[in-house]
Order: C-alpha cells, then structure tokens, then sequence
C-alpha cells in the first residue's frame, strides 16, 4: 500500500474487522487462562480446608476467586462489545458500498436523461397509445365481419333460413 494514498473504505473495512478478530482471539486466550487459574485456586481451596487452622489461607483464596470470577465475566462483557462493533463496522461498510452504487446509478440515469427528451418519449407514448386503439377498433371490426361471414356460410351450408341479411 502507498505511503500517501488513503485506503479505500472496503480496505478500511478489512483492517479494522482483522483487528477486530485478533483482539477477540486475545480475549479467548486471556479468558481460557483465567478458567484454569480459576480450576487451580478452586483445587488450593479444597485442599487448604482439608486441612485444620488455614482459614486465613482460604479466605484469601476465595478473594481471589471471586476476583477472577469477576475479571472473566468483564472478560465476557467485552467479547460482546467487540463483537458489536465488529458487527457495526460491517454494516458501516455494506452502507458504504450502497452509497458508491447508488451514486454509479444515479450518473447513468442522469446520462439516460440527457439522451432521452422526457417531453419527446411522452408524446411518443401518445401516439403509441392512440395507434393501439385504432390497431384494437380495426381489429374488432374485421373479427365480427369474419363472424358475420363464416356464420352466413353455416346457415347456406344448412339451408336454413338466415336471420341476418346482407
């Protein structure tokens, strides 16, 4: 990457969301240690109140239980929020990438206008329009002329007196 260039956003997006991942990983291995810190202080526990007069030495012990207890849920607490602003940094870059669509999108439509006259398509529609009832009246009037006709035909063919007179 250039020393002076900017990074584009779908770069930007990528760093931040790799940083993102690696602090979530230290937090996995930061919280899987505190678990068997926590494992090791609950065996000293045990073994500390087998044993008659180390009351002091468990009471200190379940202090620190309790603060690695403590330290793991905050641990909890942030994965989550990492988690919500990985999540927030996708979505800014998927908004990102509609934004640079909607702008490509709009330069064409602006060009179309340029080349296409409103006012002119408009007419042209008009007229479409106006030709397509003559097309469907011309096409209405020939089709019962050809009812009319193949009728008169039957009737003859059958000998029966036709109703209708030409």
């Amino acid at each position: 990457m250039p020393l002076f260039n900017n990074p584009t956003a779908k770069e930007q997006v990528r760093s931040t969301d790799r940083d993102l991942r690696r602090t979530q990983r230290g937090l996995e291995r930061d919280r899987a240690s505190l678990e068997r810190e926590e494992k090791r202080i609950e065996l000293e526990i045990k073994k500390a109140a087998t044993k008659p007069g180390n009351k002091q030495q468990v009471n200190v012990l379940a202090k620190q239980l309790i603060n690695i207890r403590k330290q793991k849920d905050r641990s909890f607490t942030v994965t989550s929020k990492v988690m919500a602003v990985s999540q927030q940094n996708k979505a800014m870059g998927a908004n990102v990438a509609m934004a640079t669509a909607m702008s490509s999108t709009t330069k064409t439509m602006v060009g179309m206008n340029k080349l296409m006259d409103p006012a002119k398509t408009a007419q042209q529609m008009q007229n479409f329009e106006k030709e397509s009832m003559k097309m469907g009246m011309t096409e209405e009037i020939i089709d019962e002329t050809l009812d009319i006709y193949l009728m008169s035909l039957v009737m003859r063919k059958n000998k029966t007196p036709s109703l209708i007179k030409f």
